[in-house]
């Protein structure tokens, strides 16, 4: 097996234990990523979000890597790309590229996104694929009460 993301399929999620795979990745992937925001909810709450909210009702979709480990997940709402983590040891593989490639492709219309101040990598990938910060807020509209920035991409 290589370790480019080409080895990797993305798909939807579409069972309970990708939800719990996908919440898995993005519980691992917020506390590197994000070391020093505070997550409003618990372990088991995450877990119980994308099992009962993002993988049933939203446009959830998974990396997967041969051994069938979930290494990335992406949920779409409309032309807001909601949630994109990777697991920690596959970032900078051009796994995150492919699902932005794949939200374009959902939302050819245009896509939004909000993302941490304190995220600078974050700021630099999503830059450098064509979105413009166009909103600061000092974190009044969110759970975990952190200065966001909201971002937008047009064709």
């Amino acid at each position: 097996m290589t370790s480019g993301s080409r080895t990797v399929v993305v798909r939807r999620a579409v069972s309970s234990a990708d939800a719990d795979a996908a919440a898995g990745v993005w519980l691992r992937s917020f506390a590197a990523a994000l070391p020093t925001v505070v997550r409003p909810r618990s372990d088991d709450e995450v877990h119980a979000y994308f099992r009962h909210v993002l993988v049933p009702l939203r446009e959830t979709w998974v990396a997967e890597i041969p051994d069938g480990d979930v290494v990335g997940v992406m949920v779409l709402e409309g032309e807001e790309l909601a949630q994109l983590y990777l697991a920690p040891d596959w970032r900078g593989r051009g796994l995150g590229d492919r699902f932005v490639t794949l939200a374009k492709e959902r939302s050819p219309g245009g896509l939004s996104l909000w993302t941490f101040q304190v995220n600078a990598p974050a700021h630099r990938f999503y830059e450098r694929h064509g979105f413009t910060a166009v909103e600061r807020t000092d974190g009044d509209g969110n759970e975990e009460r952190e200065p966001d920035v909201r971002y937008v991409w047009r064709p």
